[in-house]
């Protein structure tokens, strides 16, 4: 039962509008959502298949659906082409002249109307050439000529080929020969001789699922010869628009051909950038496959020939169709307020934005105010109640937004959100009590404690919403609280009972530690609570609450007493330092202390880290200190290594070390004209810390060389040639640019050196020709490398032989033995007198009748005067000569010698199978 006073204070408020009719809102069901709507289409004309235009959508109850073409709609009469499939529009036997439009799904049912998105029905078509015959064109060999397509009407766009002299021959295109697929025309940059002939024109178009090309008749090409065609300068003849639209993320292609003898050079450059313009593309079409905004402005195609050049210039304008950036949702508002909805779109040029419900467009009149992207409706009323679009378009087309606004009027209903029938509460604490039932109108709502209302005081505020806060809770607050609403549809109210308990107390608060990296702690918190009542410990570090699970290695809770909450933090890190926050807490109120942990460690990383004043073998290196991690830095050492290489080295530093207090250092023994980066660490009693960010790569100067390159050696070559070689010093020894080597030589029994200079760091072997050189003639060499900085030193001197010459001399007394059916045994007696380095023997044999230039060899590599050749054929009579050879080639062949094999035994053939 109400007290008096509050059924008083009602009547009080309610009595301005009891003029009100009570209409309750629509329950259950929604309006149409559309699943599937219609899209553009092309239907290839003459077809008699059946054409549909699909939509669906969901809705409670089922929708209702109907069309309209051009903005008015179909007549879906017995007697006409169209006829509704479920949503889905379909066409009997379309035609251009009656069908062809703009089509819009209209769905709808009880709770409202929606439009679907606007399609276009277009037919295409493509009709044939005329019959008629072409006219022959006549040029001189040399000039330019275009052969026009004139293509037949069609719709869409077609694609362009063309036949020469007969089907299927097709002309090829090059940087002589054009074919535009704008026009269909057919360009030649320079004609020649062989351009003669017959030329036809095939188009061909793409609809739907189908395919269909057409000819033109013949056009006959007849070049009129030169014997010295002309040269002239290009003239562009095929010039795309001077402004091209084209919409964001399509493909845009620009033409550009020109006529010239010699045959023009095509390329493209986008001329309005910030950057000097670039040349990016040589070839008649500019093709760009996925336009941004990036792409658009001024593009420049130069043609170019020995004669001349000629430019044109136009401009790629983008935009972009309708996109959302911001929809409308659907919506559930009490009768009475109001309500804003917010649409925005982005598109170029910018769209425009307006407002539909139930399909009919919106204006600002009455409650009701339309501006720009923004739909606000006052006072709302159940009328207003409906399906509402949003709609933005421009010239490139139009999207829709849908939501379903559901105005509500209903008396007080505590069913889903009742007060809490039993409210939990701190002694001394402070307690909300909230009231939140679903009503419409908003209902007026007060409060008792038991037949008591309750009024704001110090300790009691009701706020505008309903809710209840209690302050300074004693046990004298407990009892039963009351929430009571009431609107013009009807009222309500909701008890729940307040008990006081225990106020929750930390009782040993966790205290301050000091402790180094690795080392463990535990920090104490202890509380007392109700005991009617579970208590519960969280812990948090600077402000986040920690996650044991994750961190299980480094903190765990000490299990126990549930007054106990006590952390331990094992093999502490770095990170683990800061502010440690203990709370107690039961489902009624909560109780927090704090402490500080330090941990000290090793020194985090120095920053900013600079080398500069490179010189030959040193730079100076420096860096700002980082954090000591509460130890003082003792020293810092310096690393170093090349970029391409993995490995990070000590570098030597001067002085040799870097006190704690230094945020500077020389680092010295570098080697000259070589890339390094630095990085520096710092350390302290307890160890080194993280290495710093690397510095940037920097190079030290050049220098002479210090090294002379090794593997002097040479030898062999062509006759009167001394062939020197050597192992090109690496990179990290040449210290310089302008990098070579300096080779000195002389004969042994010479006096004076001669010095060349061979330039270029991976050079490995130099060729002195002179036609006194005697074969096989000692020289004494030494080589060092140079750069422009200077020269290193000589190398030890070696000693390197001319080229040798071929053996001049034929090994005597050849003969040949037979050892069994497939092996003999060769001897000779040795040549006593060769020009260089015998290297052995060379054993040519061939059967009796053969060639000796298809004679078998066997080397020998040693000097030895017998060797044994087997693999022969039995009962086989050979011709067996010998040779002496060196490394320059293979002397005089010997007298021959004759040996004939055994026959095989049949025994061995038996036993072999």
């Amino acid at each position: 039962m109400l007290p008096s006073s509050f059924a008083f204070f009602l009547s009080s408020v309610l009595l301005c509008c009891s003029a009100f009719n009570p209409i309750k809102g629509k329950s259950g069901g929604y309006g149409p959502i559309f699943e599937e709507q219609p899209q553009n289409t092309l239907f290839p004309e003459g077809s008699e298949e059946q054409l549909t235009l699909s939509c669906r959508a969901r809705a409670i109850p089922p929708a209702n659906y109907s069309w309209n073409l051009n903005g008015t709609e179909i007549s879906l009469s017995a007697n006409s082409s169209y006829r509704l499939v479920g949503g889905n529009l379909a066409i009997s036997n379309p035609s251009q002249s009656k069908h062809t439009g703009t089509y819009q799904c209209v769905a709808s049912n009880p709770r409202g109307t929606v439009l679907s998105n606007e399609a276009s029905l277009r037919f295409g078509y493509l009709h044939e050439f005329p019959p008629e015959e072409r006219d022959t064109v006549k040029i001189t060999e040399g000039w330019g000529v275009m052969l026009p397509c004139n293509p037949p009407q069609h719709y869409p766009g077609l694609s362009y080929r063309w036949l020469l002299n007969e089907f299927p021959v097709f002309l090829p295109t090059d940087s002589r020969r054009f074919v535009s697929q704008v026009t269909g025309n057919l360009y030649i940059a320079s004609t020649d001789a062989q351009d003669e002939g017959g030329y036809s024109c095939l188009t061909t178009s793409h609809i739907a699922f189908t395919t269909k090309s057409v000819y033109s008749s013949f056009t006959q090409l007849s070049v009129t010869p030169e014997a010295e065609p002309r040269l002239y300068a290009p003239s562009i003849k095929v010039r795309f628009p001077a402004e091209t639209y084209t919409l964001s993320r399509q493909a845009v292609t620009l033409e550009c051909f020109a006529f010239g003898n010699p045959v023009p050079h095509i390329r493209w450059r986008k001329v309005d950038t910030s950057q000097p313009p670039q040349w990016f593309a040589s070839d008649p079409i500019l093709h760009i496959e996925s336009v941004s905004f990036d792409d658009d402005g001024t593009y420049e195609c130069e043609a170019e020939n020995s004669k001349g050049r000629d430019t044109y210039q136009g401009r790629i304008i983008v935009q972009a169709q309708p996109e959302w950036l911001q929809i409308i949702s659907d919506t559930e508002a009490k009768i009475g307020s109001d309500h804003r909805w917010n649409c925005a779109a982005s598109g170029k040029p910018r769209p425009t934005i307006r407002w539909l419900r139930n399909g009919k467009q919106l204006k600002s009149q009455g409650r009701i105010e339309v501006s720009n992207g923004q739909l606000k409706i006052t006072n709302l009323d159940q009328e207003d109640s409906g399906m509402y679009q949003c709609v933005a378009g421009n010239k490139h087309g139009t999207i829709y937004t849908s939501a379903e606004l559901m105005v509500q009027a209903m008396a007080p209903d505590f069913r889903l959100s009742p007060v809490k029938p039993l409210i939990p509460a701190a002694r001394g604490g402070e307690i909300m009590i909230n009231c939140n039932p679903r009503a419409a109108p908003t209902p007026v709502i007060v409060w008792s404690k038991g037949t008591e209302l309750l009024r704001n005081s110090s300790r009691i505020t009701v706020t505008a919403n309903g809710t209840l806060i209690l302050k300074n809770l004693s046990r004298t607050d407990e009892g039963n609280y009351t929430c009571f609403a009431e609107n013009l549809m009807g009222k309500s109210n909701s008890t729940g009972i307040l008990s006081v308990r225990e106020a929750t107390r930390i009782t040993l608060a966790p205290s301050g530690s000091d402790i180094n990296e690795g080392e463990s702690v535990t920090m104490q918190c202890h509380a007392s609570h109700d005991p009617t009542m579970d208590l519960t410990f969280t812990w948090e570090l600077d402000g986040m609450q920690l996650n044991f699970e994750k961190e299980e290695e480094h903190y765990q809770k000490v299990s126990g007493d549930e007054s106990v909450g006590d952390l331990h933090i094992i093999n502490t890190k770095l990170r683990h330092a800061g502010k440690y926050t203990c709370t107690a807490q039961t489902v009624v109120d909560r109780a927090s202390a704090s402490a500080f942990l330090l941990v000290r460690g090793p020194p985090g990383p120095p920053g900013g880290v600079v080398a500069r004043s490179a010189k030959e073998t040193s730079i100076q290196l420096s860096w700002s200190r980082g954090f000591d991690n509460h130890n003082p830095i003792s020293r810092y050492t310096v690393e170093v290594k090349e970029p391409e290489k993995e490995e990070w080295k000590t570098a030597r530093t001067d002085p040799a070390t870097v006190e704690g207090n230094a945020e500077s250092t020389s680092v010295v023994g570098l080697t000259p004209w070589t890339d390094y980066i630095f990085r520096v660490v710092a350390s302290n009693i307890l160890g080194a810390g993280e290495p710093s960010v690397p510095s940037a790569t920097i190079r030290t100067r050049e220098a002479a060389p210090i090294v002379a390159p090794s593997g002097l050696n040479g030898g062999g070559g062509a006759p009167n040639e001394l062939t020197i070689t050597w192992k090109p010093l690496e990179r990290q020894y040449q210290h310089g640019d302008g990098f070579g080597y300096t080779i000195a030589f002389k004969r042994t029994s010479d006096e004076y050196w001669q010095t060349v200079k061979i330039l270029g760091a991976q050079s490995r072997h130099f060729v002195y020709r002179n036609e006194s050189i005697a074969a096989y003639t000692p020289f004494n060499v030494m080589i060092k490398a140079f750069n422009q900085k200077g020269e290193g030193p000589y190398s030890l001197e070696t000693i390197v032989y001319s080229a040798e010459e071929e053996p001049s001399v034929s090994p005597s007394d050849v003969k040949a033995t037979v050892l069994s059916s497939t092996e003999i045994k060769v001897e000779w007696k040795a040549v006593s007198t060769v020009t260089g380095v015998l290297l052995g023997y060379e054993i040519r044999y061939w059967k009796v009748g053969d060639k000796e230039g298809a004679a078998d060899r066997v080397r020998s590599e040693s000097l030895d005067t017998a060797a044994k050749v087997n693999g022969l054929k039995p009962n086989t009579l050979y011709h067996v000569t010998v040779r002496a050879y060196n490394r320059a080639g293979t002397g005089p062949s010997s007298p021959i010698a004759n040996v004939t094999t055994t026959k095989s035994r049949m025994y061995n053939k038996t036993s072999s199978r």
